[in-house]
Formats: structure tokens, sequence, C-alpha cells
């Protein structure tokens, strides 16, 4: 059997796809006398528009349309009318909806009218495999373009079979997407390693499919959904990767000029948090939460054959949280290797200054904590288990070991108030040396999370997002089995305080390229320390600490209340009169030294600034 598998736009073009590098392995392990071959449709896209565009659309443009317009769905509407066979479709809908959110969709526009003659080609490209199955993997906004290419397919070689998985196959999402496009045979819903292969021996065998679990398939006219299952697929039974087509079409591909490109791992799946408290606003695992994780010495054998076979070192790990184990049996290991890698990490915003120092050491140079807030009543709201001072903490400790920082302001969360924010936001010039948020973002309603599921949690009426409008031509009850995100009512804050909190947020990132707050021991006396701020906003100068004040700014870098911290200062033989103490609290938050989460302070100052780049810098449009 011939299997093709594809990934279309719109997958980042500078990363291999994992979902295919593990199907690939996957069916090459399962059964050897198949061929195997791939489309890397992301990347003939992004090399179509530099092309036939005369250069104006460039790889810069793609990643605009393809990751900075995710929540308006600008991706999926370049390929629509393509899709309902109408260049036309969707185009006043789109213009109504950017009019009145202020979105830029020039780009996406000029975009469209190279679509159609892209799938024509694309098709004429796959097909030219003489594939049996043509298996799709559909994450976001890679929906339309792969079924415009599907419903093409099946146009040109009606016989073939055509899969579609991944994670917009998950649950009701993958039999609403077969019941509505008759030109897909088959939807594996979940994880594919088990039903996968089961489904091509059906297909070798000529046998309807009905004991793979979760499958959609087709019964004459009648579209079936098998049962789903709650096993989860085994690490040992996850391959890795296979990435050598696509290391072969980016070598040949013009674009390669463009990009940097990095090799994906996975460790782990699922999510140790989620299992016992699932942040309330958070779908991304959808019916696998289950977490799961690969040995250390595994992964890391992954990560030494692949990095030697293809000559990278930045290594890209999707899983949505680190296993806590890596610090003991992976991260050792990296350190070790004396590999120059360059590691992304996603962890949990609570880990000690050892595992960020550990982090650092490893060559991990970008982390994603999920932060989210940095007050500690929004945070309960979200069932975060962290608090808003050890957010901060976490900030300033990536500043220390040279960690980039991705991070979302999120807010509108049923039950907060003006009340949760005013501190918060009265602090952020305080901060404006720590890395800022991407912006301050009001939560979209997710499928799978618990504001979803649970409408009592205070979202109780819902309907597909508005961008939806200019992406499927369908009615609004299959809209609600298909998609990802929703329109609610809006809760929490609004008006004057929202206002205040994307000004303060917008300040900071504006103020951060040029800010500093940095210790510095004197050299020629002993136990004095000095604070030197740079800040962007206030006036240049430096505090000189000796003595008990001196200790007290460097116990709070752990984060105390005033009775913990005379406490330890007394431990460490400081008379230190209790008014004194709260005098010197009060000075030193006034200066901005501290950070106040209700009882608690958070010393501010770092010891070590990494050399900053303004944003976008090192990008290639």
């Amino acid at each position: 059997m011939r299997v093709h598998l594809v990934t279309m736009p719109w997958h980042p073009i500078d990363l291999p796809s994992l979902q295919l590098g593990l199907l690939h392995q996957l069916v090459r392990q399962a059964r050897p006398r198949d061929e195997v071959t791939e489309f890397h449709g992301s990347l003939r896209w992004a090399e179509f528009l530099l092309e036939r565009s005369g250069g104006r659309l460039r790889p810069g443009d793609y990643v605009e349309v393809g990751s900075d317009s995710i929540f308006h769905g600008l991706g999926d509407f370049v390929f629509s009318g393509v899709l309902y066979d109408d260049p036309g479709w969707g185009t006043a809908r789109l213009r109504d909806y950017a009019a009145a959110r202020g979105v830029f969709i020039d780009t996406a526009l000029a975009m469209r009218p190279y679509a159609a003659e892209f799938i024509a080609e694309a098709a004429a490209e796959v097909l030219a495999a003489e594939p049996d199955v043509v298996g799709f993997t559909s994450t976001f906004m890679q929906n339309v373009a792969s079924l415009a290419l599907a419903r093409e397919l099946k146009r040109r070689r009606p016989g073939l079979v055509v899969v579609f998985g991944g994670s917009n196959c998950d649950g009701p999402m993958g039999h609403a997407l077969h019941r509505n496009h008759p030109f897909v045979d088959q939807v594996v819903r979940g994880e594919g390693e088990y039903a996968f292969p089961a489904l091509l021996r059906h297909l070798d065998d000529g046998t309807q499919p009905v004991d793979v679990p979760g499958l959609c398939w087709w019964d004459g006219h009648t579209s079936r959904a098998n049962p789903e299952t709650r096993r989860t697929v085994a690490p040992a039974d996850i391959p890795s990767p296979d990435y050598d087509q696509w290391q072969a079409a980016l070598d040949a591909s013009p674009v390669v000029e463009y990009v940097h490109p990095k090799l994906v791992v996975e460790g782990a799946r699922g999510c140790w948090w989620g299992e016992k408290h699932h942040c309330t606003f958070c779908g991304l695992n959808g019916t696998s939460m289950a977490f799961r994780a690969k040995p250390g010495e595994r992964l890391w054998g992954e990560i030494d054959h692949l990095v030697r076979r293809h000559r990278l070192l930045d290594v890209v790990t999707v899983d949505n949280i680190i296993d806590m184990a890596y610090f003991r049996d992976f991260l050792p290991r990296v350190v070790d290797s004396g590999w120059d890698l360059r590691l992304h990490y996603e962890v949990k915003s609570n880990l000690t200054r050892d595992q960020l120092g550990l982090l650092g050491r490893s060559g991990t140079v970008h982390i994603q904590p999920g932060i989210e807030s940095l007050g500690s009543r929004v945070l309960d709201l979200m069932d975060k288990g962290v608090t808003g001072a050890r957010n901060v903490r976490t900030l300033r400790e990536c500043e220390n070991h040279s960690l980039t920082c991705s991070w979302n302001l999120l807010y509108g969360f049923p039950g907060e108030t003006a009340e949760d924010y005013d501190p918060v936001i009265d602090q952020l010039p305080n901060l404006v040396h720590l890395q800022p948020p991407s912006g301050a973002h009001r939560i979209q309603l997710e499928r799978f999370s618990p504001h979803f599921t649970d409408p009592e949690l205070g979202f109780g009426k819902r309907r597909p997002a508005q961008m939806y409008q200019h992406v499927y031509d369908l009615p609004e009850e299959e809209l609600t089995d298909l998609v990802y995100l929703f329109d609610t009512e809006d809760a929490g804050i609004g008006g004057p305080v929202e206002r205040r909190l994307k000004e303060a947020v917008a300040a900071w990132r504006a103020g951060h390229p040029h800010s500093r707050l940095e210790y510095e021991e004197a050299g020629d006396e002993e136990g004095v320390l000095l604070v030197h701020d740079r800040r962007h906003g206030r006036p240049h100068t430096t505090h000189r600490y000796t003595g008990w004040a001196a200790t007290a700014l460097r116990l709070l870098e752990d984060g105390r209340t005033e009775p913990a911290l005379h406490r330890l200062l007394t431990a460490d033989g400081h008379e230190v009169p209790a008014d004194a103490l709260t005098a010197w609290l009060r000075q030193a938050f006034a200066l901005g030294l501290l950070f106040r989460d209700g009882r608690t302070y958070v010393s501010l100052p770092t010891w070590d600034a990494p050399v900053r780049l303004p944003d976008g810098a090192g990008v290639t449009g």
C-alpha cells in the first residue's frame, strides 16, 4: 500500500510536522512493506506565494496570516473560496468583521487569489506519488486548506482513500468534520498510534472498520462514529519521528534562506496539573488529559539522534508541561552532553530557582511558564495553583538565568473585580525591567475547557465564534460541533479598568528594552549591596543598603510576609525593631524595589540582565 501523508498551511514553516514524522515512522514499523511519502504543504505554499507574487508575499507574511491571526480565522479564509468554488466567498463578511474589530486583513486578501492554483498544483503533486491512502493532519487553521485539497483529490481520483486526523478531529469535532464533508472517507478521533494501523488493516482486507475506537467512517451514505476509547497511548508505543523527507524538502526550497529551522520532539502528553486541577480556561489537551512521559534517557537518545542526523541545534518540545522527573533524568544529561543546544519548554510557573538554573545550563533558552496573571485571586479563579508573587519571582529568575519567557496576561474571568486588578496595575511600571506579556487579552471560550463543559462556572451562553462565519458555509448547529472557539458574554472587568490594564501592559512592552534594575555587591565594602535603578520612566539612581536592610532585600527574593521576614532576620542575628522594618518595607515598596501581593513582598532587582532585542528584531520578512 502507498500511504501519502500531508500537512497543509498553516503549519509553521520553520518546523517539521511532528504528526507526519510520527505517522511516517509508525507506518514503517507496523507495515514495513508499505511505501510512505509526504507532502509538506505549508512549505510549498510559502514557496508558491514567494514565486507567484514576484517576492511581494514573503515568509514573514505567511507568519502574519498563519500564526498571528489564529483568533480571526484569516488563514482558513484564504482557502475557503477554493473549498466552496467561489473566489469571493465570505469576503464581505470578513470585511465587516475586520472593520468592527480593527483587524488588518490586507495580507490575507492579497494571498487569496493564489489559493485555487496552489490547490490544483498540490493535488497534481500528491497524485503523482500514486497513493492508495492520503492522510491529512489538521490542527488549528489547517482545516480549510486540508479540506480544499482533499476535495480536489477525490474529484480527480474518486477511488482514493482520504483520512483526516489531528487536534481538529478530537471529540465531536471529528464527527462534524466527517458528516459535513463526504469526500473525507475516515476521520481518526484522538491519538492515532493504535487507530491508524488498525484502519489500514481494514483497508487491506476490505472490511468495515467497526472495531476501530473513535473512527468516523461511511456506511453507505451514513456517517458512523465508533465509540471513543479511554485508552491512551503508552509512551513506549510513541515512535521517534522521521524527518528525512522534511529535511530534503527544506534543503531544496527557496524559502530556506528566510527561516531558522528547528527540530520538534515530544517527551510527554497530557498535563499532570490538569489531571488534578484543570485550568478553567484551557482546552488544549482535548479528550487526552492523562499525563504520560517517556523516560528521560529515551528522550535524550531521540534528541541526540535527530541533532546528529539533521545538524540542527534548535529543539522545540511540544509537551504541554514538563515532566518534573526530567530535572533528574533528562536535563542533567543535556548539561553533561556538551551539546550547544537551544531548547524550548513549556513549564509550570512555580519552578524553583535551582530548577530554572538547571534549565538555563541545559541550553533551554525559551520557556512558556503559563503565568497568565500577577494577581493571586484571579489565579485562584483560573485554578492555576500559584500566586502572583510566585509568578513575579519566576519572571525575575528568567532574567537571572537568561531564559526568554513567553506569556500572556489574561482577564475576563467570572467573579473577578476591579479590586483584583487595581493594585497590580499600579505596580506594573515597577516591573518594566522584567519580561512583559505579549499583551493583555480577554479569554475566549475554548472547547474542552471547564468553562465550556460547566456553564455554571459563568459562561451560560455560547455560540460558535463570529470568525467562523467567513470560514465555513455551514449551519450554526453543525458549527457548534465542528469548531474550537466560541463567543460568549463578557465576564469580569471592563471599561476603565480594562483600558488601564491594556495601557499599562503596552507601556511595559515599550519600556522594557531600555530598563534595568540590578544588584551589585560593593567590592570594597563587605555586606554592602548596591541596587542600580535604570528603569524606563524613573530617574536613574543607585540605592545603597547595608546590614539588616541588605539581608532583608536578599531574603525577599523568595517572597515573604513581614512577620516571616522579621523572624528570619532575628534568627540571622539582626536586632530589628518591628516599626523600623515596617518603615523600611514601605520605603522600598515606594521606590519600586518590591512587588506586593496581598501580605507577601518580593524583591525585584536581578543579578543579571541579558542582552535584549526590540520586538521583531531578527525576524526575516
